[in-house]
């Protein structure tokens, strides 16, 4: 009788250790919930507009910032476009800010940009990532727009490059021309 007591209370130990065990949050996990809720806020600001991926993966919230009057591209054309991307460390925090250490840390992070020479970057619409690609075929030529794109629009779970999946992207975008 006694061995049979000492392996019920053995195996519950068990089981209940092991689905302990269960939720441990990971640091992927962190950085996926604080990149979707920085996206939930936007999409929650009256200031942005929603647009639905052609892909019908999600939607993107854009933001205009100056307006254009030419053509719209389609996804087969090529465009002629400035921009900068980025992403932030931690969305709660300002793009600079000085930690309890004193150490200024630099938070928001510039992976691709085309301000260091303004010369626009000529690639075709169904060449970059489904949230880049659908802010393109609602622009006009002369647009300029925020752009913020989910992780599921953008470099997904496995991410690119220095780019960690999960991200939440943001794009301010200028559609120059479209090239024939």
């Amino acid at each position: 009788m006694k061995r049979s007591s000492l392996s019920l209370f053995t195996a519950m130990c068990m089981a209940i250790l092991f689905t302990s065990c269960d939720k441990t949050e990971t640091f992927d996990d962190k950085w996926k919930l604080d990149n979707e809720a920085q996206f939930a806020q936007i999409a929650a600001n009256t200031e942005y507009t929603k647009i639905n991926s052609q892909s019908g993966n999600g939607f993107i919230m854009v933001k205009e910032i100056e307006s254009g009057n030419g053509e719209t591209p389609y996804f087969t054309d090529k465009v002629k476009v400035l921009y900068t991307g980025w992403y932030k460390n931690i969305w709660t925090e300002p793009d600079t800010y000085t930690d309890d250490k004193g150490n200024i840390i630099y938070n928001k992070v510039i992976f691709d940009t085309t301000s260091n020479n303004n010369i626009a970057r000529t690639f075709a619409v169904n060449g970059v990532v489904d949230g880049f690609s659908t802010a393109l075929q609602h622009m006009q030529v002369g647009d300029k727009w925020e752009v913020w794109i989910p992780w599921k629009l953008g470099y997904g779970e496995s991410g690119s490059g220095t780019i960690q999946g999960y991200s939440t992207l943001v794009f301010e975008i200028e559609l120059v021309d479209i090239v024939e």
